[in-house]
């Protein structure tokens, strides 16, 4: 069963988390990157083009990935930018949660499919998904223990 397919199961109450992030982990995702024309989605300021592009929402950088081209161009055509090209690179979501967002500056996660709609899901930079390093309820857990009186 592939990434979209676990997404809907998972959608619909009837899939299972770990095998949802251990398909996300194996799947090849395409990412989209930033251009010298300026996305205004693109990396944090003063990135260069030719980055991940990503979102920040709730203090969160989200990087997009899509499961195939498809996705991709409906992506690109909910921007009124279909017109354009769009650059990416092809890699595994494990490379994403095991490289990119532990050299990513701040809280990273990897929003997929996101103009599908039903068919999109988030995952978060939490345990489980992230290395438990780059984990926000993990650091969460270890400031408070830091500030606890025994």
């Amino acid at each position: 069963m592939g990434l979209t397919e676990q997404i809907a199961r998972y959608r619909e109450g009837s899939g299972d988390p770990a095998s949802l992030v251990g398909e996300f982990r194996r799947t090849a995702l395409l990412v989209p990157l930033t251009t010298a024309d300026g996305d205004e989605d693109a990396s944090p300021p003063g990135d260069a083009a030719g980055g991940l592009m990503a979102a920040v929402s709730g203090g969160i950088r989200w990087l997009y990935a899509f499961t195939e081209e498809e996705a991709l161009v409906r992506f690109a055509q909910a921007r009124g930018e279909g017109g354009r090209d769009w650059p990416y690179l092809a890699m595994l979501g494990a490379r994403l949660m095991d490289a990119v967002v532990p050299e990513s500056d701040g809280p990273t996660g990897v929003a997929v499919n996101v103009a599908d709609g039903d068919g999109a899901m988030l995952f978060p930079p939490v345990a489980g998904i992230v290395p438990d390093a780059f984990a926000v309820d993990l650091r969460q857990d270890a400031d408070n223990d830091r500030g606890a009186v025994a």
